[in-house]
């Protein structure tokens, strides 16, 4: 049987989330009346898909939903309050867990793919003091399970250039707290505004969306996971010109990634970011996005 792949594609604009064939074509509504969604995994497995609700501007109302990839019996599991903001929202497959960042409430969280045992993984700041420092703001989250790691960005003022890449262990070491983590690695640091990350598994290569002012911002960029003897590199740019970027998902075995922008533009290249091409235009205001083989 040949392979079924799909995009899944979150509008802000119209709060609906929506599936199309890669190359733009076969677009299906899936839910409607979402409240500013914003992260999306899909568990093609057990036929679930789950996104995250931003909520009001201000507001401590964000939650998480999950729906059938046919729009049926949509519930929600992460209930308004209990996380702030959830921005990027990833999938760990193999342990059962949803991973997301929480803008506003200035942590990295997890739960049960039912919605219980909700965790705070690290806590850049306390909720009331710091709320309005966006260099505490985090925003979009994977995961390295092989080294079993958990990757953050932090993006600073808009244009700010004080955007930051963590990382730190998929756990709390023993005896300390979110707020309090010895195992927390900068990564990199003076990004415009680093949005959503992705990791090429294969090849051990992390990728993130940078907003803010080009030449650096409004990017795609790339980086080894792991130091080399040199140290590590500068990150690489490898698609430009996006119009406020937000989503990327990659397709490893297929050498491509997908992204999108604000403006409701979803583009692909090739991981090294040679042939760019648009694949849809003006479908709203474009958040997350996942690229799922459903076979």
């Amino acid at each position: 049987m040949s392979a079924i792949n799909r995009l899944f594609v979150l509008d802000l604009a119209e709060g609906r989330v929506f599936s199309i064939l890669p190359d733009g074509s076969d677009k299906k509504i899936i839910v409607t009346g979402c409240r500013a969604p914003d992260g999306v995994a899909v568990d093609a497995e057990a036929g679930h898909l789950y996104w995250t609700n931003m909520g009001s501007l201000g507001h401590d109302d964000g939650s998480i939903e999950r729906v059938d990839l046919d729009g049926g019996n949509r519930t929600t599991i992460v209930s308004e309050g209990v996380t702030h903001t959830p921005k990027q929202l990833q999938l760990d497959g193999h342990n059962r867990k949803l991973y997301w960042c929480d803008r506003e409430g200035m942590r990295v969280m997890r739960c049960n793919l039912n919605g219980s045992g909700v965790e705070t993984l690290v806590q850049s700041g306390s909720r009331d003091a710091d709320r309005g420092d966006q260099t505490k703001w985090c925003v979009g989250i994977v995961v390295d399970l092989e080294r079993g790691q958990i990757y953050w960005t932090q993006k600073g003022q808009d244009n700010g250039g004080q955007g930051r890449i963590f990382r730190a262990g998929i756990d709390i070491p023993p005896g300390e707290s979110a707020d309090a983590r010895s195992d927390v690695e900068l990564v990199y640091a003076g990004l415009p505004e680093p949005i959503d990350l992705e990791i090429d598994h294969a090849k051990r290569i992390l990728y993130w969306t940078d907003r803010g002012d080009p030449p650096k911002g409004n990017t795609v960029n790339r980086a080894p996971l792991d130091e080399g003897l040199h140290g590590r590199p500068a990150p690489e740019i490898v698609f430009t010109h996006l119009m406020e970027g937000i989503g990327i998902t990659l397709d490893g075995a297929g050498d491509r990634m997908f992204i999108t922008d604000l403006t409701g533009t979803i583009y692909t290249a090739r991981l090294d970011g040679s042939e760019p091409a648009a694949v849809l235009f003006v479908q709203g205001n474009l958040a997350g996005i996942n690229y799922v083989n459903l076979s």
